[in-house]
């Protein structure tokens, strides 16, 4: 498509770029991967992570002694991969290519060799390295698993409309299935080079820009970054990555049906003695209803329903980012979703604040000082 829109107008954030600014996107990618594949993580406790998965919606593919394979409803491959280690850690993301082809031409412009998965997988893959080190394999002709009974929506009166006459709603009280990886969102020290080595390699494009008030003229230190599929829409974003004092993973985002399968799936975690860190809102940037929990390792994860689908006609939006400006109805932001709640999280972070103003990197005294004012405000 030639066509492109000027999407700061009704659409999804209020203005566009001015002259000179980043145009979000590449102007030659060398592939377009097509989504996310699967998130790989290492934790010592297979059941446990098991139990939490369960409650909070995923089906077991795989369990094995040393790995266990999560899945949503849809057809498709694993959306979570845990590894059995010594200590709980995220170890990459995986991402689909449109066929082999792609991968071998990957590997040909990285200096790489593509590799075959493991027989419960499938498929091939490249093994990568992104500028913030962190581990990216692109993947082809992977196993299709079939798909899974799913919930539905429930039928609605809204309005004057009505969708349900002579009976009640009860959404039931279980978790929420998923259905698919939606997202995840990353942290690094070297934002800039790492957002357009994902543009360049995989063919990613922003959707949407943010940057610290009054820092505008900086750049901007956020991108909700999709695939280009061309006429085909796709999720707002598939991957969100943001200027930090380190190079980490910040959560992952999982589909389910609606607002109820979402609201009565955070009971039954809530229930089940599982903490949720912030919700139940809806976001500004992707639009989507959301709900955030922790899970025993640590990890924040996300239930989301109804997100922006966009195609590649759709230019980049840029706003200030603010903690109040995450999301257009719900409870303020927490601090644990924010990461500045007192405990291990929080202690991390200002120890690889500390590191990361001594080092080389794009993270420095005004981009501290702009990130506490957004944390704050």
């Amino acid at each position: 498509m030639n066509r492109h829109i000027d999407a700061h107008t009704d659409l999804h954030t209020g203005q566009g770029a001015l002259r000179g600014e980043h145009p979000g996107r590449a102007a030659n990618p060398v592939v377009k991967v097509h989504d996310l594949a699967w998130l790989e993580f290492a934790k010592p406790d297979l059941d446990r992570a098991e139990a939490f998965a369960r409650a909070f919606g995923f089906a077991t593919a795989l369990h094995t002694r040393d790995e266990l394979h999560l899945r949503g409803t849809d057809p498709g491959a694993p959306c979570v991969i845990i590894r059995k280690g010594r200590r709980s850690s995220f170890l990459g993301a995986a991402f689909l290519a449109a066929d082999d082809a792609d991968v071998l031409r990957l590997a040909e412009a990285t200096g790489r060799r593509a590799t075959r998965l493991p027989e419960t997988l499938g498929g091939i893959a490249v093994a990568l390295t992104d500028p913030s080190g962190g581990a990216v394999r692109v993947v082809s002709g992977v196993h299709r698993l079939p798909a899974l009974p799913t919930q539905t929506p429930l039928p609605l009166n809204v309005g004057h409309a009505v969708g349900r006459e002579n009976a009640t709603q009860r959404p039931a009280p279980e978790p929420a299935r998923v259905q698919r990886l939606g997202h995840v969102v990353l942290q690094s020290t070297r934002y800039l080079e790492t957002l357009n080595w994902y543009l360049q390699h995989l063919g990613l494009i922003v959707s949407d820009f943010q940057y610290y008030p009054g820092q505008r003229q900086r750049g901007p230190v956020m991108s909700f970054i999709r695939c280009d599929r061309g006429a085909t829409v796709t999720d707002h974003h598939t991957v969100a990555m943001t200027l930090g004092p380190s190079n980490r993973y910040v959560h992952s985002a999982y589909q389910v049906c609606d607002l109820d399968a979402l609201a009565a799936g955070g009971e039954y975690l809530r229930e089940q003695g599982y903490h949720r860190s912030w919700g139940i809102g809806r976001h500004i940037q992707g639009s989507q209803i959301f709900d955030y929990w922790r899970d025993p390792d640590g990890f924040l994860v996300e239930h989301f329903s109804d997100g922006d689908m966009f195609d590649c006609s759709i230019e980049p939006g840029w706003a200030p980012m603010s903690a109040s400006g995450l999301a257009q109805w719900g409870p303020p932001a927490t601090r644990d979703f924010l990461d500045i709640a007192p405990g291990r999280e929080s202690v991390r972070e200002l120890r690889a604040t500390i590191t990361s103003l001594r080092e080389d990197n794009e993270f420095d005294i005004e981009r501290l000082l702009g990130l506490l004012k957004v944390a704050f405000s």
